[in-house]
């Protein structure tokens, strides 16, 4: 069992980023080194996809152009002996890998968002990746973490995390019958709930795998808060019909769609950065004496 199919719904507009983001996609920001998205696809390829569906917007172009082959650059790199430069552009996207770009007309939410992919995913099971979250994985990465819990129990799983009760508003949160440690069989998910409301603080992020029933689930979800269909309300209804698995995956997922937490990315990548890593710590140890000594005004 394998998720031939991956979808990134990457159509929104990135209002916390501007102006950076005016004229470029959110998504191809970068941490260290690479975008967002190239994280992204490279964990869903990870997991075994093949075929990568981009449900894009205006102003999106940019990731397009960067998994397009780039015949000047690379014969510029080639004719200059850049050859490790040349190898690290054409291995953005592996042999065999295909991408498919479909619009999303109108920024009708997540859930509508998923829905667009449906004419190109047509009747398989499929994973979502939202690259905001950035998650380290560690030993391993956190799609190919679902794909073992997908491949033995056979049914949706979606990603989850403990948070914060001060920052349950923020999320879906699930309630949770336990199957095996770190895996229970969601009985109730919540979109942002008030924290006396929510089911407990175990947090959905950005990462499904899904079965096509969600499709026809979709198509008739009525919009909720913002006008918008939200996959959250999907899911609640798949559950009345099918199992569907919250998963607490080993690692750590850094919140790239807002500010702290993709400067939180940026440093903790670098710190490991196989060319960056030991000046970047030195730098940093550097900083923190500075701080220290300055004090709790930031002042000497």
């Amino acid at each position: 069992m394998r998720m031939r199919k991956a979808v990134f719904p990457v159509a929104g507009l990135g209002t916390r980023f501007l102006p950076a983001t005016k004229a470029s996609a959110k998504e191809m920001l970068p941490v260290v080194d690479k975008p967002l998205i190239q994280y992204a696809v490279q964990e869903a390829i990870s997991a075994g996809a093949e075929e990568l569906i981009f449900v894009t917007g205006r102003s999106k172009n940019s990731i397009m152009d960067h998994f397009d082959k780039a015949y000047e650059l690379e014969a510029e790199l080639a004719a200059r002996n850049k050859t490790k430069l040349l190898e690290t552009v054409q291995e953005i996207l592996p042999p065999g890998i295909t991408c498919i770009f479909i619009r999303q007309a109108e920024a009708l939410g997540l859930g509508h968002a998923v829905l667009c992919a449906w004419p190109a995913v047509g009747d398989e099971d499929f994973s979502v990746i939202l690259a905001d979250d950035l998650i380290d994985g560690k030993l391993r990465p956190c799609l190919a973490q679902m794909q073992r819990v997908y491949q033995e129990y056979g049914t949706s799983v979606i990603a989850c995390e403990r948070v914060a009760m001060d920052d349950i508003s923020s999320y879906g949160v699930v309630e949770t019958q336990p199957v095996a440690p770190g895996l229970g069989e969601i009985r109730r998910i919540v979109e942002k709930p008030k924290k006396e409301d929510a089911p407990s603080n175990l947090a959905v992020v950005g990462r499904y795998i899904l079965t096509p029933r969600i499709f026809k689930l979709l198509e008739r979800t009525p919009r909720g808060a913002n006008g918008e269909i939200q996959l959250t309300d999907a899911i609640s209804a798949m559950i009345q019909e099918q199992t569907v698995l919250a998963y607490e995956f080993e690692g750590t997922r850094y919140d790239c769609g807002s500010k702290l937490g993709y400067l939180k990315a940026n440093v903790e990548y670098g710190l490991k950065h196989p060319e960056l890593a030991t000046e970047f710590r030195e730098y940093i140890a550097g900083m923190s004496q500075h701080l220290n000594a300055a004090g709790p005004g930031g002042k000497k």
